[in-house]
């Protein structure tokens, strides 16, 4: 007796467990999706950053190219810059006015932080048009953002020396991370197919 009501229990349990998959299958829809798209992104971009490896583009081809147009944002800007490769590390060296002030490095070039964009669109996947040309342009926009993030995060570094820890801490990473946020919003009020509890 004790046996059969273990099983009728067990059986209960098993039928609430599927009705609460069941109930949110579109949420764990979208997070299977967006860790399976972020760890497949993360890998790939891995995998380039191990063969990839250039030394006419160090220490990598997308930091090398955010290095550059960096330099000539904060030139564009009246700002004597330069970038060198940094023989200590994978880096480049940015000096402002002949100033030290920062390493770039390959967290800088954006390309985590377009991953995790793209991973959430791929979660969010309206019509395919659609999603792409928002994901082309968000790519677009993060990177143009980036850059216009390391130039005048340079130039205040040079112009504000004391306020160093709260500019690179703070400041700048809440422009790349809530453009970011606002981009994602923007996409789920607007143009992705709403998800809906089934349950």
């Amino acid at each position: 007796m004790l046996r059969l009501q273990f099983s009728i229990n067990l059986l209960k349990q098993d039928t609430s467990l599927l009705q609460l998959f069941i109930k949110y299958k579109s949420v764990l829809a979208f997070i299977l999706t967006f860790l399976g798209s972020y760890l497949a992104l993360s890998f790939i971009y891995g995998l380039y950053l191990d063969l990839f490896q250039s030394s006419k583009y160090f220490p990598d081809f997308f930091t090398y190219v955010v290095a550059r147009k960096s330099e000539a944002l904060i030139e564009f800007l009246g700002y004597a810059s330069e970038v060198v490769p940094n023989q200590g590390e994978p880096s480049m060296k940015l000096y402002v006015e002949g100033v030290f002030l920062a390493r770039i490095v390959e967290g800088c070039n954006s390309i985590s932080i377009i991953i995790l964009f793209i991973s959430f669109l791929f979660s969010f996947f309206g019509k395919f048009k659609t999603t792409m040309l928002y994901l082309m342009g968000g790519v677009i926009t993060i990177y143009v953002i980036n850059i216009f993030r390391i130039a005048l995060l340079s130039i205040t570094l040079y112009e504000y020396p004391q306020y160093t820890t709260f500019l690179h801490s703070v400041v700048f990473p809440l422009i790349i991370y809530g453009t970011v946020f606002i981009l994602w919003v923007f996409w789920v009020r607007i143009f992705s197919k709403p998800i809906r509890n089934e349950g």
